[in-house]
């Protein structure tokens, strides 16, 4: 059954086509990912939907009885009640019946004969209304959603103007999920919120019986929520069935098929032109009128452009100035308080070249402070850091305090690289997507997108090998984000970031450190290992529950024997390396000493010929060997 559908949708913005006659149907319990580039028109065809913008074309059918819930992106309620009556709000129509209820109660009570029956009748009827629409767990299901999207118990009665801009956002993400219409249209409903609560919403809305649209740079939670992909690009909108992942192998097919079809046209349109000219090169009036007509044809041929992947998105190239050390950094019982709360609590850990680990936990763990205590913009209360030889640090500020906000985009840059000429920054600007007068544009005037793109390039020219990131994709869209872990992947130094972003961590990390209250937990391996290592744990706390004391105890006895054993499978594949290697010098040494035999100077001299017979067996010996001892490698991995 159609939910929604639109046909022709048009939008302009003065003389910018932001949508050009898109068309689309929403069928009823359709999860739907609407993704693009910032400034695609995402939140513009939303807003349309909705009938906050208007359309300068088209047709807008949804269906009758239909009702629509719409989050903003960052809406931020400001209102003199608490975050639990905001919400209970919601339910006015089930208090004015539960009302009616209590009322009818008193009137059954004090009621005679022959009204009495007229009064049951309809509080009977007010009572299964009432149970059906679930009244009496109403309070439960509000504790819930603010529960489950992060609040502490404390925050349900605090008035919402004193809570912060993402919890005001989060309050307004919960009495739309109360309402639950029958159509959610979502507008990065994942900002403000921590893993915790992001899958939490995740599991909520996989189970939501309505129908969803939602827009978001978040591909872990696309990959988890979503049914449907609708791509907007080049003002125009596609659809691909199955969650983000699914989108990408698909587009990838797409284009390595039309690409196949304008490399074959070309090809073709390449050997008509050439036979033409050959023909006319001849100079006869026969292959003359063929050469005319095959031009004729190759005229009428409709020429396919050459298909793009993606638009053109900025250009990263992270390289580390110098080698660093192997042993990067060294914490040990690092503690820090602001007065009487404690933030960081006895934390250790170490950090090796090359690394690149995901710092994760919950909001107001202290992970940004980590940061700063680990730069020494913060003092620490006790503990030790410990840097190794040759590091240089590089800081990406989630709050991106690392820019002047009244210097132009060009100064920004040049400033910190004067070595640059301005046509070299000028470059560098182009290839992070600023051009013409945007370098004159100041920082100040910038979207957070533009700003983050600035402060990326500063990172790249500064040559650190040893990164601190903090929330880097934030403020990015999808392509940027991908453009981003690329040059992370490609980036020969150390790295430590801070991010909500699981698919980032997924894609990026070696290592993960969960912070905690009481110190850091080590994962060898990217976020999907670590949730599989947690699901682990709780599974065997489930099946045999034991004192809390041995549970600790025996986290760090499995947490020492799986680094034992990772070291053991890196030794293994080391030795395994080694020995292919090896066999494959000897291969080369027993290749030239035939080689040798083959020299009449070697040859002719028997003596000669005899030293290096016996070298050559002696090398075949010693292949044998080594080949045995591949083979016995091999079937232990």
């Amino acid at each position: 059954m159609i939910a929604l559908s639109c046909t022709n949708i048009t939008k302009f913005y003065g003389i910018d086509c932001i949508l050009d006659e898109i068309s689309f149907t929403v069928n009823t319990g359709d999860k739907i990912g609407l993704i693009g580039i910032n400034g695609a028109g995402k939140t513009t065809l939303m807003k349309i939907l909705m009938g906050i913008e208007s359309k300068d074309g088209g047709e807008i059918f949804i269906a009758k009885d239909t009702s629509v819930g719409y989050l903003e992106q960052n809406t931020a309620i400001d209102l003199d009640i608490s975050a639990f009556d905001y919400c209970e709000a919601v339910f006015s129509d089930l208090f004015e019946m539960e009302h009616k209820m209590r009322s009818l109660e008193h009137l059954l009570a004090e009621s005679d004969a022959s009204s009495y029956e007229l009064y049951l009748d309809e509080y009977s009827k007010l009572q299964e209304a009432f149970d059906l629409a679930n009244g009496y767990a109403i309070s439960s299901k509000i504790r819930g959603i603010l529960n489950g999207l992060g609040f502490e118990e404390s925050d349900h009665k605090k008035s919402i103007n004193q809570l912060s801009g993402g919890q005001k956002s989060r309050v307004g993400v919960a009495r739309l999920l109360l309402k639950q219409p029958d159509i959610l249209l979502l507008d990065e409903p994942t900002n403000h919120l921590d893993i915790d609560a992001i899958k939490w919403l995740e599991g909520y809305l996989r189970e939501y019986t309505g129908t969803i649209m939602l827009i978001s740079h978040d591909r872990y939670f696309l990959d988890q929520v979503t049914t449907k992909i609708y791509e907007i690009e080049a003002q125009e909108l596609v659809e691909y069935n199955g969650n983000y992942s699914q989108f990408i192998k698909q587009k990838n097919a797409i284009y390595e098929a039309s690409l196949h079809h304008f490399e074959q046209q070309q090809k073709e349109v390449k050997k008509q032109e050439e036979l033409i000219r050959k023909f006319k090169d001849r100079g006869t009036e026969k292959l003359a009128k063929r050469a005319k007509s095959r031009e004729k044809r190759l005229d009428h041929v409709e020429l396919v452009n050459k298909p793009k992947l993606f638009k053109a998105h900025f250009k990263i190239d992270l390289k580390a100035g110098i080698t660093s050390g192997k042993d990067v950094l060294r914490v040990e019982n690092l503690c820090k308080s602001y007065d009487s709360k404690k933030v960081l609590n006895d934390i250790s850990f170490e950090i090796y070249r090359g690394e690149k680990i995901g710092l994760i936990g919950p909001n107001g763990v202290g992970k940004t402070t980590l940061f700063k205590v680990l730069l020494e913009e913060t003092l620490k209360d006790q503990g030790n850091i410990l840097y190794g030889h040759h590091i240089e640090p590089g800081y990406y500020d989630q709050e991106l305090k690392n820019l002047t906000l009244e210097h132009t985009i060009l100064e920004e840059i040049h400033d910190e690289n004067p070595q640059l000429s301005l046509t070299e920054v000028r470059n560098l600007l182009g290839a992070f997507l600023f051009k013409g007068d945007d370098y004159e544009k100041k920082i100040d005037q910038l979207s957070g997108g533009e700003r983050s793109r600035v402060s990326l390039l500063k990172l790249m020219l500064s040559t650190s090998n040893f990164l601190y990131l903090d929330e880097p994709t934030n403020h990015l869209d999808i392509l940027a984000k991908e453009t981003l872990e690329d040059a992370l992947l490609n980036y020969d130094g150390t790295l430590l970031t801070i991010s909500h972003d699981r698919y980032f961590l997924n894609k990026i990390c070696t290592k993960i450190f969960e912070l905690t209250a009481s110190g850091i937990q080590v994962f060898w391996g990217n976020y999907d290992y670590y949730v599989e290592k947690l699901a682990e744990s709780e599974s065997l706390s489930t099946a045999a529950p034991v004192e809390p004391e041995l549970t600790k105890t025996k986290q760090k006895e499995l947490q020492k024997k799986e680094k034992e054993k990772r070291q053991q499978i890196k030794a293994h594949k080391a030795t395994l390396q080694n020995t292919e290697d090896l066999i494959h010098k000897l291969e080369e040494q027993l290749h030239n000493l035939q080689l040798k035999l083959c020299e009449e100077s070697i040859f002719s001299v028997p003596e000669k010929a005899m030293w290096v017979q016996k070298e050559i067996s002696q090398i075949e010996l010693e292949i044998e060997q080594n080949y045995l001892k591949l083979e016995a490698l091999l079937e232990k991995l």
